[in-house]
């Protein structure tokens, strides 16, 4: 039986095989034509985002943590999975990495789509202990721990340990978020309009949360008022609300988490800190802003954008862990 860890995002589709590591991070997206069905899958169909006629739609068939288009879910699953298995379906078991809290009937979605495409076997796992185990975060009964994982589409915030979840919530706050008020706050300052993925790689390559950072970036767009096409120079405070505003919400909530937490696990937290995930983590001065807001440590995974299917192929991995954290 091959062993799969898929984090199946709003934004992009992570997999991981046991015994090969990460296999896959595509976008979790396909171009569906009227005419002749689903013409592109992943990176190749985010690729037309914004630039298809209209008889095309780029459709992202996650939105927040929710699956909203199951035939094309199902179609982009079997695509990704033959992929990186170049075989059939039937010997695949699968652990799919989920939001905190992920209510029944999404994950009964999430079921219904792996067994449409002939997959053996489904199990589940929230994302705070996959993001944990992704990080090397140290384990045990004893040792309760605080991730914060940000998504493209939901964040999900948990205090835990060994024995179980203590406290913990999601919420559809995420990188995505930052994205569309990046394209109105470009909008409203320099009059251009860009699209999303422009948006994206603004975010991305000079977006940051470190005081002084003033990296810049030429940006091309459609100005407004003339409808011609345009350029101008994006610096790093120009975009720094709109990514500032939705972390500051993230915080927020984990405020909040904290605040359920028995006094001896506060404690815990004080000593061993946050640890953060999700590739939004990435940004310059991101574990400064958030430890100063939290006055705890900070910590950042290597690579962050990866660290829930790092820990769902460890996961898959060792049996006896699996059990602690999969949902029954």
């Amino acid at each position: 039986m091959l062993k799969l860890a898929v984090d199946f995002g709003t934004s992009m589709t992570k997999i991981y095989k046991l015994g090969s590591g990460i296999v896959l991070a595509e976008a979790t997206c396909c171009a569906k034509s009227e005419i002749g069905g689903i013409r592109a899958f992943g990176n190749e169909a985010k690729r037309l985002l914004g630039k298809t006629a209209s008889e095309t739609d780029v459709i992202f068939p996650v939105y927040e943590g929710e699956i909203t288009d199951e035939r094309a879910a199902a179609a982009l699953l079997e695509y990704f999975l033959e992929k990186v298995t170049g075989r059939g379906l039937s010997r695949i078991e699968i652990l799919f990495c989920v939001p905190c809290g992920c209510r029944r009937e999404s994950l009964d979605k999430y079921y219904r789509m792996a067994e449409s495409v002939g997959v053996a076997r489904v199990g589940f796992a929230e994302v705070p202990y996959l993001s944990a185990l992704g990080q090397d975060v140290p384990l045990s009964e004893s040792n309760p721990v605080f991730t914060v994982d940000i998504g493209a589409g939901v964040s999900s915030i948990a205090a835990f340990s060994l024995d179980g979840m203590i406290a913990g919530l999601s919420m559809n706050v995420g990188g995505n978020n930052m994205d569309i008020h990046i394209i109105d706050h470009i909008a409203e300052m320099f009059n251009l309009k860009i699209g999303a993925q422009t948006s994206e790689k603004l975010k991305n390559t000079i977006g940051s949360l470190a005081e002084y950072d003033n990296q810049s970036m030429i940006v091309n767009g459609r100005d407004i008022t003339t409808g011609k096409p345009r350029s101008v120079s994006v610096s790093s405070p120009d975009i720094t609300l709109p990514i500032r505003i939705y972390v500051d919400k993230i915080i927020e909530y984990a405020e909040l988490v904290l605040k359920k937490l028995p006094a001896e696990v506060s404690a815990a937290m004080c000593k061993n800190g946050v640890y953060l995930s999700g590739g939004i983590c990435s940004l310059a001065g991101f574990a400064e802003y958030v430890g100063n807001k939290l006055q705890m440590e900070a910590h950042v995974a290597g690579d962050p954008q990866m660290s829930v299917v790092l820990g769902g192929g460890r996961a898959i991995g060792n049996q006896a862990l699996l059990r602690r954290f999969q949902i029954e």
